[in-house]
């Protein structure tokens, strides 16, 4: 059982606070170590470290069932991730796309929904900072030469989500006075009118 180092966990730890104050692992170049953490989804890349413009594709699943967001835990699907690193001018760059199937209520009209959601994932690999403090949460440290994805596709995962979970982006939400579903039509209530144009009505009227 391999032991993560525990400065890259805090590394990470942090990394996440700093950002909220905003199964078959054996796939392509993925090794899986068991942890008391859970499962590390290792990314070896020795390979290309000192060769300049090559690239390493990987696929991987992360289980985020227990993350929660908002109180409740949207995301019971397994997220599919599939990208490469690529050594660009000795610049480690990872790019990836992870998509899964949400399923929660609405923030906005309370209504249970399913949606598919695309989330792109981009991060800078390095083997030393020179100042944690001054990283920002899209730059992660090696440890042995080997990324670990569940950590930094977690962290991607994590900073794309919207702040509020909508059944859609362009969802209508609720009448605030009756309370039915815009998103299922218009409701029968009456436009607010304006107290300036209410008043210059009763004096018309009035004349």
């Amino acid at each position: 059982m391999r032991q993560k180092n525990p400065n890259v966990k805090h590394f990470f730890t942090e990394k996440i606070k700093k950002a909220f104050d905003k199964r078959d692992f054996s796939r392509y170049n993925i090794s899986c170590t068991t942890m008391k953490q859970g499962i590390a989804m290792l990314l070896r890349l020795s390979k290309i470290i000192e060769t300049p413009d090559s690239v390493l594709p990987f696929e991987t699943t992360l289980d985020l069932r227990e993350l929660q967001f908002g109180g409740s835990c949207p995301v019971q699907e397994p997220v599919s991730a599939k990208g490469a690193v690529r050594n660009t001018a000795g610049v480690l760059l990872l790019d990836a796309e992870l998509t899964t199937v949400l399923h929660g209520v609405c923030d906005r009209c309370a209504a249970e929904f399913t949606r598919k959601l695309i989330v792109p994932a981009h991060a800078v690999l390095t083997t030393e900072l020179e100042n944690e403090d001054e990283a920002d949460e899209w730059t992660f440290l090696l440890e042995d030469d080997c990324a670990d994805l569940d950590e930094i596709l977690t962290t991607a995962f994590v900073l794309q989500m919207d702040s509020k979970l909508l059944c859609k982006p362009d969802c209508k939400g609720l009448c605030f006075r009756c309370g039915k579903n815009l998103n299922d039509g218009k409701c029968d209530c009456r436009p607010e009118t304006d107290p300036r144009l209410a008043v210059l009505g009763q004096l018309l009227k009035d004349k």
